[in-house]
């Protein structure tokens, strides 16, 4: 059964939503929960299930090379097979992608490549949905590459943005999404049915 860590900055309602789906079906074993800061609800939610957990401050390692390299010995001794970035704020160096190549996966709250990349993340992604006027946004689960969000895409949802939509209730039904979204494309990864080749991915 393949081993995956989950990488989360805040409350962690999406590493949940794996977490809750996996003890529904046992599709892969949660190694580690890997958190940005201490004091973060993803945190909780690893100890309530038994989940181990290490914290990498951006704030204990100055150099963020160093940060990654150490990271990086943690997975590989916990014999991780996949990472979950599941609201992942900090910045990832091209060299641990690299060590990483196609094992890393993201959820993004839109529908890349729309509203993605540096500087979109959390409400700011739905206010400049709301701000452009579009009718439609989403999530996107993609792999993980040197650009900011722009790893081929695995999966997407649409949603409608309603005329009465404020940042906050439209992030709310979006994470209604992601909450089934990441859940089912571990689960694939993790069964070995999601298949890449260059931009173009295959669910099997």
């Amino acid at each position: 059964m393949k081993r995956i860590a989950v990488f989360a900055s805040g409350g962690g309602t999406d590493f949940q939503s794996v977490i809750d789906a996996n003890e529904k079906e046992k599709f892969c074993e949660i190694a580690y929960l890997i958190a940005s800061k201490e004091g973060i609800g993803a945190i909780d939610r690893a100890q309530k299930h038994g989940i181990a957990t290490a914290v990498f401050s951006k704030s204990g390692y100055p150099d963020i090379d160093e940060l990654y390299k150490e990271l990086t010995y943690l997975l590989n001794i916990h014999r991780v097979d996949f990472i979950v970035l599941a609201g992942w704020l900090k910045i990832i160096p091209e060299s641990f992608i690299k060590t990483f190549e196609d094992r890393i996966i993201n959820i993004h709250p839109s529908l890349i490549p729309a509203f993605c990349g540096a500087g979109f993340y959390g409400l700011k992604v739905h206010k400049a949905v709301i701000d452009y006027g579009a009718k439609v946004s989403g999530c996107t689960v993609h792999f993980v590459n040197e650009v900011p969000d722009g790893g081929a895409i695995i999966a997407q949802t649409a949603v409608n943005v309603e005329d009465s939509d404020t940042p906050e209730s439209l992030q709310a039904r979006i994470l209604q999404e992601e909450h089934k979204l990441l859940p089912y494309c571990v689960k694939k990864l993790c069964e070995g049915k999601i298949i890449k080749n260059g931009r173009t991915v295959t669910i099997v």
